[in-house]
């Protein structure tokens, strides 16, 4: 197995593809809208990537709810942004944490009949107001204890559902002021300062997956950003926070990163992650990540299988019953 979670082409496995991912045994992989047509396809989908795998691979997605949603009506159904809960949360703290819960679970209940079973939620960047709009609406406000307790309720409401959380962007997205899909974002905090961005990873530090944010710490690696940086991931991530399951990059596409593909992947591997995630589906870029991952190490391999037992396959539930007691939550606090 390879420590490399792939995006792919279109809504089926092409030959070249299969081939590829057939010889490389990725950990995992990603799915994206460009996946996703209907229930039927993406479920014939995912279990073709299992048979591929001959294992419960991990399979992957970003549905978070608002802007950022692979699967989305008619097909499936709408979620609210995070942002949402945390207005809640202003008035009616209790009811905001179980509409998260109940939430995340609707998500994981639309996510497992379509055999995706790790979803990249929640977000626990603590939002501010220098930040770029890229997080926004999509963190659960501006206060560390808000935003982990929301985060814990989505947690908890996948967990339930049967699918595997994913927090991001550790340790912290929400003082960048450019887009890391575009530009490498710079934030020059102090530690202390710092020590807020970091609270809400440090106490969900439980989590079983986490993704790095591609960002540069000065006060931390001024050289390099957290993806790629030994002492972000060990003195930080691993040590203040004090995360031990499984961590991926985010996307190596991204602009943030410089080099090549084969040099995002070994700098990330060798900073600390465990997983070197590729979205785009390319298949050159593919093959020189996979070619430059290597063999995963015995550490991530023990910390994905853990991940992987995270959950269990949820009792049958009523989503439209679960979809009104959130709604009624939401409207009426």
């Amino acid at each position: 197995m390879i420590p490399v979670f792939l995006g792919l082409s279109g809504p089926s496995i092409t030959p070249d593809e299969r081939a590829l991912f057939r010889a490389a045994n990725p950990a995992g992989y990603i799915v994206f809208a460009r996946n996703c047509v209907d229930v039927d396809q993406l479920l014939a989908l995912t279990d073709d990537l299992r048979d591929l795998a001959g294992r419960d691979v991990a399979i992957l997605i970003d549905q978070e709810g608002g802007r950022v949603a692979r699967l989305r009506p008619p097909v499936w159904p709408a979620s609210p942004p995070a942002a949402v809960f945390g207005a809640l949360y202003d008035v009616a703290p209790v009811s905001a944490i179980a509409a998260a819960r109940l939430n995340a679970l609707i998500i994981a209940l639309t996510l497992r009949d379509v055999g995706v079973t790790v979803n990249c939620l929640p977000l626990l960047d603590v939002r501010s107001a220098e930040g770029h709009d890229i997080i926004g609406d999509r963190s659960y406000g501006d206060e560390p204890m808000r935003v982990a307790a929301l985060g814990r309720a989505t947690l908890d409401g996948l967990r339930a559902g049967g699918v595997i959380g994913v927090v991001k962007h550790i340790p912290g997205h929400g003082r960048a002021r450019v887009d890391s899909h575009h530009a490498l974002p710079m934030v020059d905090a102090t530690r202390d300062a710092l020590a807020t961005d970091f609270e809400p990873f440090r106490t969900l530090n439980a989590a079983p997956m986490a993704m790095t944010a591609h960002i540069v710490y000065s006060a931390i690696d001024p050289d390099r950003c957290a993806t790629l940086s030994p002492r972000v991931i060990g003195e930080t991530i691993r040590g203040a926070i004090g995360f031990d399951g499984l961590l991926m990059s985010d996307d190596l596409g991204m602009k943030a990163l410089g080099g090549t593909f084969a040099e995002r992947t070994r700098d990330s591997l060798a900073a600390g992650c465990d997983i070197a995630l590729h979205c785009s589906g390319d298949l050159g870029e593919m093959r020189e990540v996979i070619n430059a991952a290597g063999t995963i190490a015995a550490e991530a391999r023990a910390r994905l299988n853990a991940a992987l037992l995270w959950t269990t396959t949820p009792p049958d539930m009523d989503l439209a019953a679960l979809t009104a007691q959130r709604d009624e939550l939401l409207a009426h606090g």
